[in-house]
């Protein structure tokens, strides 16, 4: 069975950090490219940042410079280090994958920054 899980969200200050993480199961992880998304209340789901098999990542224009996206394939793993985070992105997170052709979803992680 595939499953994601994620963890390390919680509530921030403006400018503060947080680690997120997210345990991968079920599925042959290092073939995969890996995914974070957010979705802010009454908003669509966007693509934060993505990480290859080979590690190369890709960022959304609005976290450029602020977040990282990492894995570590021995622990089946996927990490969204995020900095200097803003009010408006209080969101949940959520690890995503591909898999048969299907989006695998965790159930995702929620992240309040208070201003």
């Amino acid at each position: 069975q595939v499953q994601l899980v994620e963890s390390g969200g919680g509530l921030v200050q403006a400018g503060g950090s947080l680690r997120l993480s997210c345990a991968a199961s079920g599925i042959s992880f290092n073939s995969k490219t890996m995914a974070w998304y957010r979705q802010a209340p009454g908003k669509q789901r966007e693509l934060v940042a993505t990480i290859t098999s080979g590690g190369n990542t890709n960022y959304a224009d609005s976290v450029k410079g602020r977040f990282t996206i990492s894995r570590d394939n021995a622990k089946n793993m996927v990490y969204l280090q995020m900095n200097s985070l803003k009010p408006e992105e209080t969101a949940v997170y959520y690890c995503n994958t591909r898999w048969a052709s299907s989006d695998i979803w965790g159930r995702g992680t929620q992240v309040t920054v208070s201003s």
